[in-house]
């Protein structure tokens, strides 16, 4: 029986395929894995450190210094308290108001390089306890116990990340904060919060993670500072917060309530300033960011 020939051209082209073939199939190939998928929002990634190429935000600061209001905090029984620097920059006269019609001189001390300043007065308040070494991720939440509009209020929100806080007019500088996005407040408190400028950060357990300094109204974002710089201002106050302050569980459910006892207790405090501090000053998105 004969098989018909196959024609050279057709034996020499799978020849060649053959080789092709297997000189392909020897190349090396070190492709990456693919990437895990998106985490929305980020929630709960860690929260990384600062940066110079993080997003900023412009607060203008007025040149000259006008009577203000805003919100302390106690850190040490001795009377040392903290609060937002343009509260009580510039001022002549601070007090602390314990009870209606009734305040406590304070001693300002004003730390260049942030938007925090310590106050100090004979005597004082038992301390909120500081978390300012906790491990902030973003999605956390924060509770802002104080005196919005100069009456008790409070508000709660969730970490977004970071920003670069530059302030212009007096006092000109650019630091790191943290931005939050408010996701509560005080019911029936309507507009700015104007006056919790100085109040705490709590977290769940009640420990201060920074000092409430701004806020962008209609884009809903609450500014504080970075838990390093209230750290470097009470290192640059030589001021040693108590060691054994206790703080209360917070939550979206009991904030008002903690909020009020801590009022009572005078651990969160308002500040007055006499004879002239800038007032709260509103945070603005950078040029060219249009506000949400």
């Amino acid at each position: 029986m004969h098989y018909p020939r196959l024609p050279d051209w057709l034996v020499y082209g799978a020849v060649v395929l053959a080789l092709l073939i297997a000189a392909v199939g020897r190349q090396e190939r070190a492709d990456a894995p693919p990437p895990p998928p998106p985490v929305p929002g980020e929630e709960g990634l860690p929260l990384g450190p600062a940066s110079p190429f993080d997003p900023a935000v412009v607060v203008d600061v007025p040149g000259k210094a006008e009577p203000g209001t805003g919100t302390a905090f106690s850190i040490a029984d001795r009377g040392v308290w903290v609060t937002a620097r343009h509260v009580v920059d510039g001022c002549s006269k601070a007090a602390i108001v314990v009870a209606e019609g009734r305040g406590v001189e304070a001693q300002v001390h004003i730390d260049p390089h942030s938007e925090a300043a310590i106050l100090t007065t004979e005597g004082g308040a038992p301390p909120l306890p500081l978390g300012l070494a906790i491990k902030l991720r973003r999605g956390d939440r924060a509770f802002h116990p104080g005196f919005p509009q100069g009456s008790p209020g409070e508000a709660t929100s969730r970490l977004l990340g970071r920003e670069n806080l530059m302030v212009r007019g007096r006092g000109a500088r650019t630091e790191p904060v943290l931005v939050w996005a408010e996701t509560g407040r005080t019911d029936g408190l309507k507009g700015t919060l104007a006056g919790l400028s100085g109040a705490p950060a709590l977290d769940n357990a009640g420990r201060v993670i920074g000092v409430t300094v701004a806020e962008a109204p209609r884009r809903g974002r609450i500014y504080t500072t970075a838990p390093e710089t209230l750290a470097a201002t009470l290192n640059s106050a030589h001021e040693n917060p108590a060691a054994f302050a206790v703080g209360e569980q917070v939550s979206v459910e009991n904030y008002g309530r903690v909020a009020d006892a801590l009022r009572r207790d005078l651990r969160v405090a308002q500040v007055i300033c006499l004879g002239g501090a800038a007032p709260a000053p509103g945070a603005h998105p950078p040029p060219g960011q249009t506000p949400s």
